[in-house]
């Protein structure tokens, strides 16, 4: 997927006119690009309009309109968008209970390399988390992690083509598995894979 710009972007004001229908339209998106792994684990799969979205409230929140400002928003959010070639989500861990939610993320540490995609019968992917982002120790979790998800020409050829998608986590505290993933979310993941990944016809 192409890379958000600034010329792309709703002013502030433009933007608070257009909030109530754009921010329906991305949360009723975002629905179908979620999925729940256990009762505290959910993947949130980004793409340009939830970037987007992600953008332009931070931008309403700090009230940013300098155009050194929206770029550096720009070039924080841009790598959350997929490549053609991979998937990426947000991991959010959710305890309502402060001090359960303090225990959970130690005995957590390290979930976020557990968390794995399978297409069709190949072998599961595991995600790659947090690339140059400090969010982890090894005595604890974070809450929030930014994965990728990076496939090879034939797994992206396979979701293309129809294969199953399944999502699972495998850490020794926490197990969850969704095998096959609801078709909506499915769709929602290919439509995030290049087309022109596809070998030339013979």
């Amino acid at each position: 997927m192409r890379r958000l710009t600034r010329a792309e972007l709703y002013g502030l004001e433009a933007y608070a006119e257009a909030r109530p229908q754009f921010r329906a339209r991305v949360l009723a998106h975002k629905r179908r690009r979620r999925l729940e792994l256990g009762p505290h684990l959910s993947l949130h799969f980004e793409d340009r309009l939830t970037v987007q979205y992600q953008v332009q409230e931070m931008l309403r929140a700090e009230r940013l309109f300098e155009p050194e400002a929206v770029e550096a928003e720009l070039e924080a959010y841009n790598p959350l968008i997929p490549d053609g070639d991979n998937w990426k989500a947000t991991l959010m861990l959710e305890y309502a209970d402060p001090v359960e939610r303090r225990e959970a993320l130690r005995r957590l540490a390290g979930v976020e390399d557990r968390v794995w995609v399978r297409v069709g019968d190949a072998p599961p992917v595991y995600a790659v988390a947090d690339e140059d982002l400090p969010r982890r120790t090894p005595e604890r979790t974070s809450a929030v992690h930014f994965l990728r998800f990076q496939l090879d020409p034939s797994r992206v050829r396979a979701a293309r083509k129809g294969a199953p998608l399944a999502l699972g986590v495998d850490h020794p505290a926490y197990q969850a598995c969704c095998d096959p993933v609801p078709e909506s979310l499915r769709e929602a993941l290919v439509e995030d894979l290049a087309a022109d990944l596809e070998p030339p016809a013979a």
